[in-house]
């Protein structure tokens, strides 16, 4: 009876320690995720990543990493991912260093839906944002009811709206913040234009079907539109600037601290300014003092 009761006694005291090493382990392994991202040590070399659909951000990047960021003692790397979401997380995770692909009014929302940290930073650049056409050649001579193509997304939707208005073609609600503005917020539309929400990518394949289509100048180019298409192209907006998106947990690191001196350096805008790559002239500019 004594040799029975020692056996399980063992047995039981084995079970034991392994729960509480088990637990131990768990709790580690828990302990280091959750602390991942607070120890990213950023090196010398910074990632920044550009969205492939607007090669001209890769060219921007580049000229920086060669003739600016040296004085400033890092090296500056591009890196390309097209999911835009999927690359806000590596950035707010500290896998890369920056993004350069998004305006404040892009980055609130990706925000608001994900729950990223990021904060957004350096002006760095604006992407032309134009009405093209393939009926008409000028503005003032689209018809009543023309049917004309804007983006889907909430973002880049107002930015298109806002610019109608301003050119005195609609007239949105006044209680609305512009720059975020639906089409169910349009309270004037004398010519009774017809609304079509797309992706951004698909207006300039669909320009031969409709009217006019309102999206950026680099895809556009990329559909092979021609720039004489081009009914429109308005001063862009400096609340539509490209910031320089930093993950929140970063912003004190002294490398990013130099990544953006780096990207507001002078030379930024005067490259923006006089460059003639075709990627870039046209299609991205200096931020505008408005």
């Amino acid at each position: 009876m004594s040799e029975f009761q020692i056996k399980k006694s063992n047995k039981t005291l084995r079970i034991i320690v392994s729960v509480v090493v088990l637990a131990a382990l768990i709790g580690t392994f828990f302990y280091f995720k959750s602390q991942r991202s607070d120890v990213v040590a950023f090196g010398d070399t910074l990632k920044v990543h550009y969205s492939p659909f607007y090669a001209g951000e890769e060219s921007i990047i580049k000229y920086i990493g060669k003739y600016i960021a040296p004085d400033y003692g890092i090296k500056v790397e591009a890196v390309a991912l097209a999911d835009g979401t999927q690359a806000n997380l590596v950035v707010s995770e500290g896998g890369f260093a920056a993004t350069i692909q998004q305006h404040q009014w892009w980055l609130k929302q990706e925000v608001s839906a994900n729950g990223f940290e990021l904060t957004p930073t350096v002006e760095v650049f604006q992407w032309n944002f134009a009405i093209y056409s393939d009926k008409y050649k000028n503005i003032n001579e689209l018809p009543v009811g023309a049917v004309i193509a804007i983006p889907i997304d909430g973002a880049n939707q107002g930015q298109a709206l806002w610019l109608l208005e301003r050119e005195g073609l609609i007239g949105l609600d006044k209680k609305i913040e512009p720059r975020v503005a639906k089409i169910k917020n349009i309270a004037y539309n004398p010519k009774k234009f017809d609304f079509r929400e797309l992706e951004l990518a698909t207006i300039p394949r669909v320009l031969d079907s409709i009217d006019a289509g309102i999206t950026y100048v680099s895809l556009f180019d990329a559909g092979k539109i021609p720039r004489d298409k081009g009914i429109l192209f308005p001063k862009a907006h400096r609340t539509f600037a490209s910031r320089l998106v930093i993950g929140t947990k970063f912003l004190d690191d002294p490398q990013i601290k130099k990544l953006q001196q780096a990207f507001s350096d002078p030379r930024v805008r005067e490259y923006l300014r006089t460059t003639d790559d075709p990627l870039v002239q046209g299609v991205l500019t200096p931020v505008s003092d408005e």
